[in-house]
């Protein structure tokens, strides 16, 4: 009975070690959408250019629009910005 609770415990224990260092990927939206039937809304976001979108919604009765996440989402900044501190 030892050996089974042992074993269980260090399954666990495996398990539990495994799944704290995975992080979830970085998620990112791209600027084009695929839309249309059966993909919700937005749709699938994951086209960087407007030619990547039309080629995959090619002969899919689907469409490409803009991602409405990055159209009104807030303004992204561009390269490095670094803040100037004043001592008074």
């Amino acid at each position: 009975m030892r050996k089974v609770i042992l074993a269980l415990l260090t399954l666990t224990a495996a398990a539990v070690g495994s799944m704290a260092g995975a992080a979830p990927a970085a998620a990112y939206d791209y600027p084009y959408c695929l839309q249309g039937r059966g993909l919700g809304v937005p749709g699938d976001c994951a086209f960087e250019t407007y030619a990547q979108c039309m080629a995959s919604a090619s002969g899919r009765h689907l469409y490409c629009n803009i991602n409405p996440r990055v159209a009104f989402g807030p303004p992204q900044r561009r390269g490095r910005h670094y803040r100037h501190y004043h001592n008074d």
